[in-house]
């Protein structure tokens, strides 16, 4: 009996013995295949989707056209009818300016018109008696000369030689008549021209809107005397500056790079800060033109503005879509590691064993990247720390938000 209570410490001491000897410390990444030694690592499959590459450049508003109106002939102004933010149609009246000295020459023009016309019709009536005068002598000339050719001697010669006489003298004074007449009608016309040219130098004194737009600036008042824009008077200035604002354009300094992606038509957004908006525009053209100096393309875009909301001068950002497809094969830029041009990438295969795997890369963004070659859709890559991962490592995979890692590393 006593032999049986020793026996049974004993054997209870043995198992707790073996059972501590049965348990070993943890091991990490990469010290062995055992089973405490796997690792999580935050995976991500490769996905298709649209992808485009764009780039956004920095520009500012400027109005389809503006101009500086000038004044064409020297004067006062009399009336000036816009200011600063007038909106104007094409061809409206804008400023009329006093020319007293064109004022006079007009009245001198009409008179002198007037006077050219009366010297017409005095000319028309001599030429009208001289003409009736004429016709009858010229009539009795004919007469008389075929009867001395049917009818020999049975005129006097000196009775045929006297119509004759009269027929020629008469007709002379005709041609001196129609000569006085066109003189006059030349003079006339004459007259009429200065005077229609003088009405236009004198219809510049309306000084209108060239186009639709709006007043930007304002330089001249009521009593300002206007120097001919025309001369070579440093002291000709405008009236006013005059701007286009239903439509603008946005000049873009394209990189050399990319020049080769831009085309006639392409869409692009532009986003004006200050107004917390973002507007369509369009590419309309570019120089086709590389410069030297800046190695960029002069690029310009067009945007529609019938609410004018926007203005010249705005600071605006426009961004241009390079290149888009509609179905890439896409993985996180994270993922990938880049070395000496190559790139790669840890994939986790189905028995849970990390690869490396080469792979090319083609349209590329802030955040994501297409593959080319190397991988296909929904393989498994590792997005999380690289560090102390090797290819054949055996670890648990872990499903993770993208958007939420990108966040936290960014943290």
């Amino acid at each position: 009996m006593k032999m049986k209570l020793f026996v049974l410490p004993v054997v209870l001491a043995l198992l707790v013995s073996l059972g501590a000897c049965s348990k070993s410390p943890t091991v990490r990444a990469g010290s062995g295949d055992e089973p405490d030694s796997v690792v999580t690592v935050g995976i991500t499959p490769v996905t298709r989707k649209p992808m485009m590459r764009q780039i956004t450049v920095s520009s500012e508003l400027v109005p389809y056209q503006e101009i500086d109106v000038y004044a064409k002939e020297s004067g006062y102004v009399k009336d000036l009818l816009v200011d600063y933010g007038s909106r104007v149609q094409k061809g409206q009246l804008m400023a009329v300016l006093e020319i007293p000295e064109l004022e006079i020459q007009l009245q001198q023009d009409a008179a002198a018109a007037e006077s050219a016309s009366e010297r017409v019709t005095h000319a028309q009536r001599e030429l009208d008696r001289l003409e009736a005068q004429h016709r009858p002598a010229h009539a009795f000339a004919e007469r008389m000369n075929g009867v001395a050719k049917t009818q020999p001697n049975l005129v006097a010669q000196q009775e045929i030689d006297d119509a004759l006489g009269k027929d020629l003298a008469l007709e002379a004074q005709v041609e001196a008549g129609k000569s006085a007449y066109q003189t006059t009608q030349s003079q006339l016309d004459e007259a009429k021209a200065k005077q229609q040219r003088d009405k236009v130098m004198f219809d510049y004194a309306r000084i209108t809107a060239p186009f639709a737009g709006v007043v930007t600036q304002r330089y001249a008042n009521q009593g300002t005397l206007m120097q001919a824009g025309t001369s070579s008077s440093t002291q000709a200035m405008p009236l006013v500056r005059l701007s286009q604002d239903d439509l603008f354009r946005l000049v873009i300094p394209v990189p050399e790079s990319y020049v080769k992606y831009i085309h006639i038509g392409d869409p692009v957004q532009v986003r004006v800060s200050s107004l917390d908006k973002v507007f369509p525009g369009r590419v309309k053209r570019f120089s086709m033109d590389v410069a030297a100096e800046t190695r960029t393309m002069h690029t310009e875009v067009e945007m529609s503005n019938p609410s004018h909301v926007l203005m010249p001068g705005l600071f605006a950002e426009a961004t241009l879509t390079l290149e888009r497809k509609n179905s890439a094969l896409v993985l996180p830029l994270q993922a990938v590691n880049q070395t000496g041009g190559q790139a790669t990438i840890f994939l986790v295969d189905p028995n849970n064993t990390l690869q490396e795997r080469k792979i090319t890369l083609g349209l590329q963004t802030a955040t994501d990247a297409e593959v080319l070659s190397g991988l296909n859709e929904g393989d498994r890559v590792v997005i999380s720390d690289r560090s102390g991962l090797k290819a054949g490592l055996h670890v648990k995979p872990q499903q993770t938000d993208v958007s939420q890692y990108q966040s936290a590393n960014s943290q």
